[in-house]
């Protein structure tokens, strides 16, 4: 039994600079995004969990 892969050890995978930055530009609204969430909950478990990672961090948060 033989097995076939489908990438050869020349092969290259080259990005363009407009999906670089739409990467860049996705993770960074995404990190907002969760960021504000928890920051703002109201749910006192993931607030105070985002609390306590700041402050293990040495991020000042108040």
């Amino acid at each position: 039994m033989s097995i076939i892969s489908s990438t050869s050890p020349t092969a290259r995978h080259t990005t363009t600079l407009s999906q670089r930055l739409t990467a860049a530009i996705g993770a960074s609204i995404l990190g907002a995004c969760l960021v504000y969430f928890a920051g703002f909950s109201h749910i006192e478990a993931v607030h105070n969990a985002a609390h306590d990672t700041r402050h293990s961090a040495a991020f000042p948060c108040h």
